[in-house]
């Protein structure tokens, strides 16, 4: 079977025979001075999301936060331009808005259980100890590494690994990607997994000194997957929802919260919590799109459920490594359950700091497309209430060029009542790759659409009413494709406020986030 992940080792060594076995490489964090300039240069590089200095950054790895500091670890190869060796790169920051680099956390050990990559886990302190649990792999063990105060340096346990195999006389699909919480008189630890021809689980563990561990039951399983009959080539079980990638539990208001990754999209499951076993009320998606993927939670200084998410590229393996870098870190969420238990998700209010000028419009009555003309730029945060009609459609343009050849457009369908997200059109590149993405909304009676719209160079995030959320790749390849509009098809609707906010860039140059 072909796991998600081996398909992207499988992508990177092709990578590297398109290159004669030498694959692109900007070196350290900071890269060659040619590199630095080129990244600096780059308009498809985001200026406010959190991004590597140069390279291939994929899954958000335990945020936590300790001392004054929020710290964010991720998947990283600091090399190259693909997955591979992965490592653990470290990056802190006061407010989570601006961010400055750290040395790499973990790095493969030869001959030790993760030789062959340091993959995604989890932080957590340990009676005042800063602790991380990750899998090392070839073949899918749980390890343990502790750092001091300042959460810089890093060692990895003499007993490594803490978990050498999944429980015995169990088929399972995967075994990854570790959390753990104190819970009474002991840990416990959830791993990633699936049971072969059932569907994903969540495995559940339990230990007294987090050195020896004893497999309780799976926390939660998921429906028994179909498989298509007709399907003859590999089957990948991540893909089909037999294996859950990521999975992250947390109590969230009065309920508990579960969320994994798989086929595609990070799903998410509310409900109740007893006698060590998870018991599903409500579930949805948590962001309809596949391009935002791995999601991680912790939380802040404030008690609030904080979530960061992997955004993935939409364009070729070739134009990643011109490019010298690939993924991006979604902005943090904020998380909270409504009155029926269904999951809240809302943009961090503190990225409110990076506003610069603020546009408004007036009250209004919409038909058809409507320029907006005194207003322009690729990073923005918009903010639009509407009333919408029970039919037809209504929504926003971003980055459009000024003869609509490029646009992208966000819209509400309220015969389907869905939140649309069309990148068919915003980038004149061919080798870009362009989608409609759909999340399912429902408007209450007398209830207006609510949007807030993040616009980063090549990523847009969008947040609706805040029950669902999209997340674009949109690569725009002319100068003038930073226009704003508001249209209606099928029906007219009212403006009832727009605030439009120039975004500073939390770097000089676009190169890092340290200013």
């Amino acid at each position: 079977m072909v796991t998600r992940r081996d398909f992207i080792i499988q992508s990177g060594l092709a990578v590297a025979s398109l290159t004669g076995g030498k694959p692109f490489a900007a070196g350290s964090q900071s890269g060659s001075a040619s590199l630095r300039a080129q990244l600096a240069a780059d308009v498809q590089r985001p200026q406010y999301h959190f991004l590597p200095a140069a390279n291939w950054m994929n899954d958000p790895n335990g945020p936590i936060y300790w001392k004054g500091y929020y710290h964010l670890f991720y998947q990283h190869n600091p090399d190259r331009v693909y997955w591979g060796d992965m490592r653990w790169g470290h990056a802190r920051s006061k407010d989570m808005v601006h961010w400055e680099h750290l040395p790499v956390a973990l790095a493969p050990t030869p001959g030790s259980p993760d030789k062959d990559g340091c993959w995604s886990g989890s932080a957590f302190i340990n009676h005042g100890v800063p602790t991380l649990v990750y899998t090392g792999v070839r073949p899918e063990v749980q390890c343990l590494a502790t750092s001091d105060d300042s959460m810089v340096t890093w060692k990895k346990f003499s007993g490594n690994p803490i978990v050498s195999s999944p429980p015995s006389g169990l088929q399972v699909n995967g075994f990854r990607d570790p959390t753990i919480w104190r819970e009474s008189d002991a840990w416990l630890m959830t791993v990633g997994s699936g049971f072969k021809d059932q569907g994903g689980a969540v495995l559940l563990y339990s230990s007294q000194d987090l050195a020896r561990w004893e497999y309780l039951h799976p926390l939660f399983t998921g429906r028994r997957v179909e498989k298509d009959p007709e399907h003859t080539g590999q089957y990948d079980p991540v893909g089909g929802g037999e294996m859950w990638e990521c999975p992250d539990f947390f109590p969230l208001d009065r309920k508990y919260c579960l969320l994994v990754s798989t086929e595609g999209r990070v799903s998410y499951f509310t409900g109740w919590y007893s006698g060590r076993k998870f018991q599903r009320e409500f579930s949805g998606l948590v962001d309809g799109s596949d391009l935002y993927y791995a999601a991680k939670s912790f939380a802040d200084r404030r008690g609030r459920r904080v979530l960061w998410g992997w955004i993935k590229e939409a364009r070729s393996d070739a134009a990643q490594r011109q490019a010298g870098w690939a993924g991006v870190m979604s902005l943090p969420r904020v998380l909270s359950t409504d009155a029926e238990g269904n999951l809240c998700i809302n943009p961090l209010p503190e990225l409110a700091m990076l506003r610069g000028k603020q546009h408004r419009l007036s009250e209004r009555k919409l038909s058809g497309f409507i320029p907006i003309s005194e207003i322009k730029g690729d990073c923005v945060e918009i903010h639009l209430e509407l009333e919408a009609s029970d039919a037809g459609e209504v929504g926003i343009a971003v980055r459009r060029s000024d003869d609509s050849a490029e646009e992208t457009t966000i819209t509400y369908d309220a015969e389907g009542q869905n939140i649309v997200l069309d990148t068919k059109r915003s980038s004149l590149n061919p080798d870009i790759d362009r989608n409609i993405y759909k999340s399912p909304l429902t408007l209450r009676p007398g209830e207006p659409l609510r949007l807030t719209v993040f616009v980063d160079a090549s990523v847009v995030e969008v947040f609706a009413n805040s029950r669902a959320c999209l997340t674009g790749r949109i690569y725009p390849t002319r100068k003038d494709s930073v226009g704003l509009g508001i249209f209606t098809k099928g029906s007219q609707a009212k403006l009832k406020s727009m605030e439009v906010f120039e975004i500073k860039a939390i770097s000089r140059n676009r190169l890092t986030t340290g200013g």
